[in-house]
């Protein structure tokens, strides 16, 4: 059986970021990140991807894990009450909440779950709240190898093996070896075959987010990063960065 690591928010976060809505009680475990309430609400806890189940669609298989992810989020939330806190976009096109999740005792469980290794950090650009508190419960579950980074399968992928992953969230690292900006859109490149070789796209209206935030695309010409999003094909491997929590330099 997995540990718990108890996690309480950081209070400045959670009074400049979040904003608390309704307590429910939990009377449903879909998978390791999605829940239903007693008011039938569906939740998607926001910010985390665990591993998935098949649900019963066809073609779709267990990732490693997927079960055990399940089982943890049940011991942490099934029939016990919940406070739901939003930080962005409230409902998803399935209409599927978009919250945190805070336990009456204070626990909050997309922490508990990051720090326990049951899940990765998935941001997205309306949907970014207290992502380095996230990224830092995740980063030593990384260190410890818990949960899922114990498995090659959620290993951080090098670059020159994405095409291998392609249509499928990833995350991926390596040096970025030039920086080319194409009418206000940064290309990250990591080989010298543009065509070929994996790129990061930051186009301009991402790229004055990371302006703003202090992380210029151009600064990350020859540091090595990790760059973590939904792996396409075009013109090789590629991810758009669509908010500056996706990259993390590594040196």
């Amino acid at each position: 059986m997995l540990a718990l690591f108890f996690i309480t928010l950081p209070a400045q976060a959670q009074q400049s970021e979040l904003k608390k809505s309704s307590t429910q009680r939990v009377v449903r475990i879909i998978d390791g990140d999605t829940v239903i309430l007693k008011d039938k609400t569906r939740v998607r806890l926001v910010g985390i991807q665990a591993p998935k189940l098949p649900l019963g669609r066809k073609d779709h298989k267990e990732w490693p894990l997927g079960t055990a992810s399940k089982e943890f989020l049940s011991r942490l939330v099934l029939n016990k009450e919940v406070t739901l806190y939003y930080g962005g976009q409230r409902r998803d096109r399935y209409g599927r909440a978009l919250a945190h999740l805070f336990v009456k005792d204070g626990l909050w469980v997309q922490g508990e779950i990051l720090s326990a290794g049951m899940a990765r950090v998935y941001t997205f650009p309306d949907n970014h709240a207290i992502a380095p508190e996230m990224l830092a419960q995740e980063q030593a579950a990384r260190q410890d190898r818990r949960g899922i980074w114990a498995l090659s399968y959620y290993d951080p992928k090098d670059h020159k093996q994405a095409a291998k992953y392609t249509n499928s969230f990833q995350l991926i690292d390596g040096t970025v070896r030039n920086v080319a900006k194409v009418r206000g859109t940064y290309y990250l490149n990591f080989g010298r075959d543009w065509k070929k070789d994996f790129t990061v796209v930051i186009k301009s209206r991402a790229a004055r987010k990371f302006i703003k935030a202090g992380q210029n695309p151009e600064s990350y010409l020859g540091k090595k990063i990790e760059i973590r999003g939904w792996l396409k094909y075009y013109n090789g491997p590629m991810i758009e960065a669509t908010h500056p929590e996706q990259i993390t330099i590594i040196q």
